[in-house]
């Protein structure tokens, strides 16, 4: 978008939020670099460049506005919606793998050169992996200054930064502030004393309708990882470093988050998993708008707008969970998951809170015992293959993933249909144009609403849909009165 002067020029001077993460905004005269809604009176058109990432405004040599904060706003759509190369780099940079392995485990996991890698976003973001990366880790120490109390140097390293030289240069250049003065400039209020607890504020583009969203997220939760507790969600992480637990509750302009991490290299990372898994960077704008142009779905978008699609911090965890959910209630696929992770999870200390576990890997489960499972036998020879298939690498649904060759990796697996594909597609992959059309909810809210309900003439009706089909499920599955559609009341 940033390519498109007029637009952004409008987005600018009409201070429109929607289009913060698309597109940034470097004023010539000034040296800073804004986010378009930002407060201020716009500068003249002339004075105006734009660029499509905050770290290709900071290579071009401008700082980030001290008004608007632009290296916070939510993250751009196309990097959940599309399934590109540039796309699959970019969420795996957001989870922290160039800080981790470099830009060779980048590119080693996208199965391309880095040389390829690097020409492909510098083409499309003014920015490499380096300086993408670079980015996010001087987002990550702003965070943590002006959040906690942790000295300076636990700041920097906790970063990614490699030495606090390069921890203080970074700061400075990007934020024209010491890390010193970033703190004293913070709002005034109490910092987390405990190491590894953070307070913080998720944005995200409105509307935003939390009913589906958390609903669906404590309404399955897996006893002893997830709960619902004083108002918020609560779920144990497993994360490169170590693990940690957060609490995440929906408020009118942000989702308040509260962290607590066993190590603080995977701040970014949980950050990052907690966005994808309540699609906060989704454009609800866009969404809506294509959808409320069929008539017989206005309705129930103009009802309740903004519904995004609860998705999951771990695409493995989620296939072990949507086999043992094939084909039982709920309750039932609660039930098998918990006695699960009680078997074969770590266990977690949670002070003060019900969780106890974290959901075990596929190497933990590789011995499970397919007789000790309350199942049916074949689901037990499906759980097994999927388990095995996670273990071996045979199947494939990591963030740089791509999504055709997994959903052609999960149709090869014995037990695993067109259902379970595209629940996992929907959820673990983020395609947001995952579509169950042999869904029995969805056939029946179709029905209801005057839709064809048969799977093959849905899928034909759905095409109008696309390519926000995943959203268009959300929105049918709402006009059922089952748990997963309400917010918890206690």
């Amino acid at each position: 978008m940033h390519t498109d002067t007029e637009r952004c020029l409008r987005a600018v001077q009409s201070k429109d939020a929607r289009f913060d993460g698309w597109f940034y905004t470097a004023v010539l005269t000034t040296r800073i670099y804004c986010r378009p809604s930002c407060p201020v009176v716009p500068p003249k058109p002339e004075n105006m460049c734009f660029y499509p990432s905050a770290a290709a405004a900071q290579q071009a040599g401008f700082r980030a506005c001290k008004r608007c904060r632009p290296d916070a706003s939510p993250g751009s759509p196309e990097w959940n919606e599309r399934a590109d190369l540039v796309a699959r780099a970019m969420r795996l940079i957001a989870d922290g793998i160039v800080d981790r392995e470099g830009v060779p485990g980048l590119a080693a996991r996208l199965g391309y050169s880095p040389r390829q890698i690097e020409r492909q976003l510098l083409a499309e973001l003014g920015a490499g992996p380096l300086a993408l990366a670079r980015a996010q880790r001087a987002q990550t120490a702003r965070l943590l200054v002006e959040t906690t109390a942790l000295p300076m140097a636990d700041v920097a390293f906790a970063a990614g930064f490699a030495s606090i030289r390069t921890f203080n240069e970074t700061v400075r250049e990007v934020f024209a502030l010491s890390p010193t003065e970033l703190r004293q400039r913070a709002r005034p209020g109490p910092r987390a004393a405990v190491p590894g607890s953070l307070a913080l504020r998720l944005p995200f583009r409105r509307p935003l309708n939390p009913d589906n969203l958390f609903g669906h997220l404590a309404a399955t939760a897996v006893p002893g990882v997830e709960e619902w507790r004083d108002g918020a969600y609560r779920r144990t992480l497993s994360l490169p470093y170590g693990h940690g637990i957060v609490a995440l509750s929906p408020r009118p302009d942000h989702i308040d988050c509260r962290l607590s991490l066993t190590d603080l290299r995977d701040l970014a990372g949980a950050i990052a998993r907690c966005r994808r898994m309540l699609d906060l960077d989704a454009d609800p704008e866009a969404v809506d708008g294509l959808l409320r142009e069929d008539p017989l779905l206005t309705p129930l978008v103009d009802k309740a707008p903004g519904r995004r699609v609860p998705r999951t911090v771990d695409a493995e965890e989620f296939a072990v969970r949507a086999v043992l959910g094939q084909q039982v209630s709920t309750a039932a696929a609660r039930t098998h998951a918990g006695r699960l992770v009680r078997a074969h999870g770590e266990r977690v200390d949670d002070p003060g809170g019900g969780l106890s576990h974290l959901f075990p890997p596929a190497t933990a489960l590789a011995g499970l015992d397919p007789e000790s499972l309350a199942m049916p036998r074949t689901r037990r020879a499906t759980l097994t293959g999927v388990i095995a298939a996670l273990g071996s690498g045979a199947l494939q649904l990591g963030l740089g993933s791509d999504r055709d060759e997994a959903r052609a990796q999960l149709t090869a697996l014995p037990g695993i249909g067109p259902w379970t594909v595209e629940c996992i597609a929907m959820r673990a992959l983020g395609d947001p144009d995952a579509f169950t059309p042999t869904d029995l909810g969805l056939r029946r809210a179709a029905a209801g609403l005057g839709l064809p309900h048969t799977p093959a003439a849905l899928t034909r009706h759905s095409a109008r849909w696309r390519p926000w089909r995943a959203y268009a499920v959300q929105y049918l599955w709402a006009t059922d009165d089952h748990p997963i559609n309400h917010l918890p009341t206690n």
